[in-house]
């Protein structure tokens, strides 16, 4: 293995590895609201990402790839779409870390890959081979599963997937770095996250005045909790073969469950384990299938 391919490994264990503990940040400030962490991280993102642009001299590259986002109406709007997905995203994720739902959360991502090539064969007409749709076979019967044997559907596990899969399909429609694009996100998003903060703050409720430092600093964190996994992704994908970085993804929600399970305290019923075990099915299939064509 040459020294390219392992420095790829390392890169990709971190970016997944540190997704995959990012639930034991998000219950650090449990007792703030998740619109208001959701807000702060947004607002620190934008503050952050702006800094690595800066000392990473990238500021012409995102200037050039701006002007070329905005310059039509259609790439603007597939932009602001791209912005508003990845709010829905990150939102609703850290209100399941919150509410206890990491399990879910997890369930989603596993699942993540297979919404892709769904989307994929919707939008962009392309075809899945027998071995996919056996996977993706798997993964449906495991989301039954539960309907069938809880009594209800677990939405987290397919609205998480479904928003980061669309919000990866938005991204095929415009040509943008990892840096121009979080960027552009938070920008967006930035003006509606300050004048939601503005107003908790004039009516008292604010967590800069309600909370203690330890808080506070965890929500300025949030900016660089959010960039540093996509500087190390991104240094992994441009050493590793896509194939590889897909079997790597599987990391971050093997972790999250372990942490869901084993630091606090979520229930792992026999009704999850037919669930996970159909999806850990699905995701084996789905990834000989991919492999296959190395």
């Amino acid at each position: 293995m040459d020294n390219k391919i392992k420095a790829g490994i390392l890169y990709g264990l971190g970016a997944y590895g540190l997704w995959g503990i990012l639930p034991i940040y998000w219950k650090q400030v449990h007792h703030v609201p998740a619109l208001e962490i959701l807000a702060n991280r947004f607002i620190w993102s934008l503050f952050f990402v702006f800094l690595l642009i800066l000392c990473l001299n990238k500021k012409d590259e995102f200037i050039e790839e701006t002007k070329n986002i905005f310059s039509t109406t259609k790439s603007s709007m597939v932009m602001i779409l791209a912005a508003v997905m990845i709010t829905f995203n990150w939102g609703i994720f850290i209100w399941a870390v919150e509410d206890g739902r990491i399990m879910e959360t997890s369930l989603g991502y596993y699942i993540n890959p297979m919404m892709n090539v769904l989307l994929g064969v919707v939008f962009l007409k392309e075809r899945l081979t027998k071995l996919q749709w056996t996977a993706v076979g798997f993964a449906c019967a495991g989301i039954m599963a539960m309907v069938i044997r809880a009594g209800y559907l677990p939405w987290v596990s397919i609205v998480v997937p479904l928003s980061f899969a669309i919000y990866g399909l938005l991204k095929k429609f415009i040509q943008v770095s990892p840096f121009s694009s979080i960027m552009l996100e938070t920008m967006i998003i930035s003006p509606l996250a300050l004048g939601y903060l503005g107003y908790l703050a004039v009516n008292g409720k604010n967590a800069y005045q309600l909370y203690d430092a330890v808080t506070i600093i965890y929500l300025i964190g949030a900016g660089a909790v959010t960039a540093t996994p996509l500087l190390l992704f991104t240094a992994c994908a441009k050493r590793l073969p896509l194939n590889l970085v897909g079997f790597l993804q599987y990391l971050a929600p093997t972790i999250s469950m372990i942490i869901g399970i084993f630091m606090y305290g979520e229930a792992f019923t026999s009704t999850h384990a037919i669930t996970f075990s159909c999806i850990w099915i699905g995701v084996a299939i789905f990834s000989w299938s991919q492999f296959k064509h190395i």
